[in-house]
């Protein structure tokens, strides 16, 4: 079965449960792309999606990148796809319109890469991190620069990298040994070497930005050292610049993307942002990469289930368990009658449709920080996108690669072979709990470095703003709630007993993110379930299951976490 952007199902986040078009219209920049014309692009986009992107998955998958000579070659079809993606403008959604861009909302970025990334995660790999590239030079890059590649950029005619890892300096960059030394016409040479560099040559266009991580000779040590470099494979005048491509990794999964070891022989680059603070540039792109991220582990899961459904609804075996005095049936039954696969199927698309509803939320705070009128909305917009981003990266890339293997299982032995498509779907979505900052990192962020140091005071502004528009009298709202109160009095008592043991913050991040995480998914539900229409078996079931599997976790989490602190002095 080949993937099927599910667009009524988007549109009923966007519209019915989000409210999403209204908030957005009423931005100025955004004041004629009313509810008629986001729609109208949400479903182009699947169109495309499903046409030029989803068939070549399995090719991209089986046929793989080619090295040779320092040079890549991408799977058939993949640039004929890329080049039909680019001229058609879809890069271009959300780059401003002096840009060359389309000037419409994120949110709808947001939407076009869950559908790419589920249909194609290899290829979509190539586009991935074109955003978070030009909001990095747009905001960071020379006028001279910014005239030379940012329009470029914005339209995807050319693809960026981002090259920050090194053999010594994964997660660690100040361990970074790439340096860049200036010369007398403003340029730098830049030498090191990057490795797992996703798309660091490629066929998909002429040109190739790289954006190099590096230090210069007088930098201080560690990561306030390091300085951000515009590194082209292709110089201004048409010539090769010293940027080489060593190898392509052999990998589990992705197999469609090249995964590239670079080496920059005083290739010439220039400067991004002032010397020393190439991270504050660089954590443009990284921020916007880890929604993308979040988005890719939905859409994959969306995937994983849309197969095991499909599936699922095919295959007979036995007979399927019925209630007492039901009349017994004929011959056996599909798969999808038996209890222990409804199980799967409902509680993987409870986490997708929570999760959609929550990224597809801060997509749209994302443009709330940016553009609302009012400072102190633009504040808390800011800082709910700050708290939930590391949240939705860490819980639905490590949802999307467990709940995908839950799916194969619907399939038995069947989806242990290739003939379906699924096991692809597993290994292609297990780095995604990887890159872009581990999991366990964006745990460590969460907790150590935006909930503790302020006691838990943004936090509890979200949870309260949260409560606001939840009824006690309901028994889902009342549940919510009572999660709310003891996350809050959880993250007080992590507060105090954190001052006298520095391991602990650490020790229990992963847990804490994992308890923000239900606590944020009980709480979409509530959104999702006062939509008109959501009371129907498609909305109904994962509702069920949600309650019932997904969030007795909490508690759990709950425990573990009070374990940790222990008694608190006195």
């Amino acid at each position: 079965m080949t993937y099927q952007p599910p667009l009524a199902d988007i549109r009923f986040i966007l519209r019915d449960a989000l409210q999403a078009p209204a908030q957005l219209q009423a931005l100025a920049p955004f004041a004629e792309a009313d509810e008629e014309l986001l729609l109208q692009v949400m479903e182009e986009s699947g169109k495309f999606v499903a046409s030029a992107v989803a068939p070549l998955q399995r090719v991209g998958d089986e046929a793989g990148c080619r090295f040779e000579q320092g040079r890549v070659t991408t799977p058939p079809g993949s640039r004929e796809a890329y080049q039909a993606f680019w001229q058609a403008g879809w890069p271009a959604l959300a780059c401003a319109p002096e840009d060359g861009g389309q000037g419409l909302p994120w949110v709808l970025e947001g939407v076009l890469y869950e559908m790419l990334s589920a249909a194609n995660h290899g290829w979509t790999m190539a586009p991935g991190l074109l955003h978070g590239a030009y909001e990095c030079l747009r905001h960071h890059g020379s006028g001279e620069l910014k005239a030379r590649y940012l329009a470029r950029i914005a339209s995807g005619e050319w693809l960026a990298t981002m090259c920050l890892t090194e053999p010594q300096a994964g997660s660690d960059l100040g361990l970074a040994r790439t340096r860049g030394a200036a010369q007398a016409d403003g340029s730098y040479r830049v030498s090191g070497t990057k490795i797992f560099i996703s798309g660091g040559e490629h066929d998909l266009t002429d040109n190739i930005v790289h954006l190099v991580l590096g230090r210069l000779p007088e930098a201080p040590a560690g990561p306030k050292g390091l300085s951000l470099f515009l590194c082209p494979k292709l110089l201004p005048d048409g010539a090769r610049n010293a940027v080489h491509c060593e190898r392509i990794e052999e990998k589990m999964g992705l197999h469609g993307s090249p995964t590239c070891v670079m080496r920059f022989d005083e290739a010439t680059g220039w400067l991004i942002g002032e010397p020393h603070r190439g991270l504050n540039a660089m954590f443009v792109m990284m921020n916007a990469a880890r929604l993308h991220v979040a988005l890719q582990g939905i859409g994959l899961l969306d995937a994983a289930w849309q197969k095991a459904d499909a599936y699922a609804r095919e295959r007979r075996q036995m007979r399927a368990p019925r209630p007492a005095g039901a009349p017994a049936a004929g011959g056996p039954d599909p798969i999808i009658e038996h209890p222990a696969i409804r199980r799967i199927l409902d509680v993987q698309r409870a986490w997708i449709d929570g999760g959609r509803l929550l990224a597809y939320r801060t997509g749209v705070e994302l443009d709330l920080a940016r553009h609302h009128p009012d400072a102190a909305r633009r504040a808390q917009a800011q800082s709910w996108c700050s708290l939930v981003t590391p949240v939705l990266k860490a819980a639905f890339t490590h949802q999307a690669f467990h709940g995908a293997s839950d799916c194969l299982q619907v399939f038995g032995g069947h989806g242990y072979v290739r003939e379906w498509g699924i096991e692809q779907i597993v290994r292609d979505a297990r780095v995604t709990m990887i890159y872009e900052g581990t999991n366990e990192i964006q745990a460590i962020d969460l907790l150590v470095r935006k909930v503790l140091p302020d006691g838990g005071k943004a936090l509890g502004e979200l949870l309260l703003s949260l409560r606001a528009g939840l009824d006690a009298g309901r028994a889902a709202d009342a549940d919510v709630l009572r999660r709310f109160a003891e996350l809050r009095y959880l993250t007080a008592t992590l507060a105090e007993a954190a001052r006298t043991r520095p391991l602990l913050a650490s020790e229990a991040a992963d847990d804490y993110l994992r308890a923000v995480a239900l606590a944020l998914l009980a709480w979409a539900w509530t959104q999702i379930e006062r939509a008109p229409g959501a009371q129907a078996p498609r909305w109904s079931a994962p509702a069920a299951a949600l309650r019932a599997r997904v969030l007795p976790e909490f508690d759990l989490r709950l425990k573990l976490l009070q374990a940790l602190c222990g008694p608190l002095p006195g």
